[in-house]
């Protein structure tokens, strides 16, 4: 007649306090995603940063062999004929070659490196070139005769005697006065005694010849920006003063 009611359920004393707990092998899992994770950014980044350095470095060596590649078209014209470009070297040949034991100049010689130079540094002040360009070298070289210190003071004498001839304000053919100065800026002089002869050619090795030196890519310095050419040189006070010194020794 009347329906009888179950029992209430009694709930045992280990399913109230029992805590919950994922298993071993799930926490396992978790923690592996989580490594995956941060392995994979990590690798992500690394690439990415490698990536930018060969970006950088590709962009360097195409920007270096375009400027090459337009001083090789200008050595091309016919009032340069003789000029060759070995590397990142011009080899002035005949064009300036000194005599034996003299660091003087024949004054046609002196009249084409003032007619080359201001050319050369047109193409320095292309984008290729000015990005990455850090100096032009005036190495100068010396035949085997003679002792060795004598030779490199006379190697010496004969890079700076070229730099004379292009500073030369008083010349009847003088460069400009930005050309001036950009030389000033940018022209380091070097000797070697014996080193590079030319065999059984003594008056060939007594010449000069022009380098060209580029940045290198460095961690700080992966483009041509400000930051990689700000210290490249300290300005230089400008004098007029254009007397050189060896014509007082």
């Amino acid at each position: 007649m009347f329906g009888s009611t179950p029992p209430p359920r009694i709930r045992t004393l280990d399913e109230a306090e029992k805590p919950f707990w994922i298993s071993y092998s799930d926490l396992m899992t978790a923690l592996m995603v989580v490594f995956l994770v941060a392995m994979s950014v990590a690798l992500l980044s690394v690439t990415q940063g490698l990536r930018q350095m060969d970006d950088a470095r590709l962009s360097r060596q195409n920007a270096i062999q375009t400027c090459l590649a337009s001083v090789g078209q200008l050595i091309q014209r016919p009032e340069f004929k003789g000029v060759q470009l070995r590397g990142s070297t011009l080899d002035l040949g005949p064009l300036a070659e000194f005599g034996k034991d003299s660091d003087a100049l024949p004054p046609q010689r002196a009249v084409f490196l003032r007619s080359f130079v201001p050319p050369m540094l047109e193409v320095a002040r292309t984008p290729e070139c000015k990005a990455w360009l850090k100096r032009f070298v005036l190495e100068g070289y010396a035949s085997p005769e003679g002792s060795y210190l004598y030779n490199l003071q006379l190697s010496l004498a004969r890079s700076q005697r070229v730099l004379c001839v292009l500073l030369d304000a008083k010349a009847p053919d003088a460069l400009l006065l930005d050309d001036r100065k950009t030389i000033r800026e940018l022209f380091l002089v070097g000797g070697s005694s014996f080193n590079s002869p030319i065999l059984n050619q003594p008056e060939k090795s007594r010449r000069v010849e022009l380098r060209l030196e580029f940045l290198e890519q460095t961690p700080n310095c992966t483009g041509p920006t400000a930051t990689c050419t700000a210290a490249l040189a300290a300005a230089i006070p400008w004098d007029e003063d254009s007397t050189c010194p060896l014509l007082q020794r």
